[in-house]
């Protein structure tokens, strides 16, 4: 090779390696406020989703605009809530589109970006720590490299083994195209996603032992999340291994939930009541998981619970998953750190414990901000929503708002029936229940401190321009 082939060559490895990745991977907009570009790459997921299932290809009818941007917002989010028939209405291609908004939704939008501009440059930009800082929780002395490799990794094995098993259960059941129905699920499930190929969701499967305790393990590994997962998985194998605070509290929260939905649905809801007590156990304690983790499958119809049914699935769904995993909802570590509060300032005491353990500042200011703000964003968007859908039961409209802004996905069939004012308010709340109720009131703050800057500048341009006048 000559000495100008070698210079050829060394001018594209450099080219290559001095390429702006980050620019391309994050669709042209770079923000140095992490809040500010968690929100528009969002919007990019949910923009090109749109574009995509508009094509041809993707569509078996005609589909209205609302309709598929009401299905990208929901896949994006890891929602789950559909107004079309997602297995009849799409193609192939269309569900293959919604799969993979749902893969970018779960990882997270900086995750996936970040994990392959790290095997192209083996290096993360300042930017992308604090974006990825900002979208979830990291824990201390856990450097965002190791963890993004670890969420990637640990999705993929999940979601790979709760496909080989669910094919098997599929296969034996004699359902159609079952390696795509696997592959669907299993992904769907772990980024409690909800969606389904199948036109009455899981319906079919109500008593089938196998799909049903798959699509739970699954639910529950992405809702708790990897930090979460690891920490338990080291507790069983490692001699010695404490496990930490965190993930006691989430645990406790968890089983808690899990416990009381399922003796309610299983005690109380009267449509339950034709099954055997195996088979009425296993549903509830399906719903209640399915809500919990706010992986949103249903495997009875949930039109037919009563209004006490309804309010108890909303509340579990307003408590949600945990920080760092797949699922919505104000979060368990949220909720125990607000009861927390509440429970020592009774007590008048200054500073917040949970059993002993001393809760910093900021947590605790984090956890209240965030009830706030995700009490009052659903309050509205359940009063909104009640106002501009003709029908007057409130409680269904609670229960799709909740869904809707916690991204479970679970409907009592209402969703298909709404009007586009309607769909448009919770399309709203799961882009604000993807993005967090915190990013939007941190963004929110930021312009109205850059407006309240802008202000201060004008008025004392003003009062000097007046004092020059009276000077004169």
């Amino acid at each position: 090779m000559s000495k100008d082939d070698l210079r050829t060559c060394k001018s594209l490895l450099d080219k290559v390696r001095n390429f702006n990745y980050e620019y391309y991977l994050d669709f042209g907009y770079i923000s140095t406020e992490p809040h500010r570009q968690l929100l528009l790459g969002y919007l990019w997921y949910i923009f090109l989703g749109v574009g995509c299932l508009s094509l041809p290809l993707c569509t078996n009818v005609h589909v209205k605009f609302i309709d598929n941007l009401f299905t990208s917002v929901s896949a994006v989010s890891t929602t789950g809530l559909t107004t079309v028939d997602v297995s009849s209405v799409y193609t192939f291609w269309g569900q293959l589109i919604v799969l993979i908004l749902i893969q970018l939704g779960g990882i997270g939008y900086m995750t996936m970006s970040s994990y392959v501009m790290f095997l192209l440059t083996k290096h993360f930009t300042e930017i992308k720590k604090g974006v990825l800082n900002a979208e979830f929780a990291t824990p201390g002395g856990l450097q965002i490299h190791s963890l993004v490799k670890s969420i990637i990794n640990f999705t993929f094995f999940f979601e790979a083994v709760g496909a080989i098993v669910l094919y098997y259960f599929f296969a034996k059941q004699g359902i159609a195209q079952p390696v795509w129905a696997a592959i669907f699920h299993s992904v769907s499930a772990f980024c409690t996603a909800g969606f389904s190929t199948f036109p009455d969701n899981l319906m079919q499967f109500s008593t089938n032992w196998g799909v049903n305790i798959v699509i739970m393990i699954l639910s529950y590994a992405g809702a708790m999340g990897f930090i979460v997962i690891t920490d338990i998985w080291k507790k069983i194998t490692v001699r010695g291994y404490r496990i930490t605070f965190t993930t006691k509290n989430i645990c406790l929260v968890t089983i808690l939930l899990t416990i009381w939905g399922t003796v309610h649905l299983f005690c109380i809801e009267p449509s339950l009541r034709i099954y055997d007590n195996p088979d009425r156990f296993l549903i509830s304690l399906f719903q209640t998981v399915s809500a919990l983790t706010t992986v949103g499958y249903n495997t009875v119809n949930l039109g037919l619970f009563v209004q006490i049914t309804l309010l108890t699935l909303t509340v579990i769904m307003y408590f949600g998953a945990s920080p760092s995993g797949t699922g919505g909802g104000l979060k368990s570590t949220t909720i125990t750190a607000t009861i927390a509060f509440v429970k020592c300032k009774l007590g008048q005491r200054r500073d917040v414990y949970i059993s002993g353990h001393r809760l910093p500042t900021f947590r605790v200011d984090n956890a209240l901000t965030t009830f706030v703000l995700y009490t009052t964003i659903l309050f509205f968007g359940s009063y909104i929503l009640t106002a501009v859908e003709p029908g007057n039961e409130y409680m269904k409209y609670l229960f799709e708002s909740a869904s809707a802004l916690g991204t479970v996905g679970l409907s009592t069939g209402i969703t298909p029936a709404l009007t586009s004012a309607g769909k448009t308010v919770l399309i709203v709340l799961m882009y604000i229940g993807r993005v967090g109720v915190l990013t939007i009131g941190f963004s929110m703050m930021k312009r109205m401190e850059k407006r309240t800057e802008i202000k201060n500048v004008a008025r004392k341009e003003e009062f000097s321009l007046q004092d020059d006048d009276l000077a004169v």
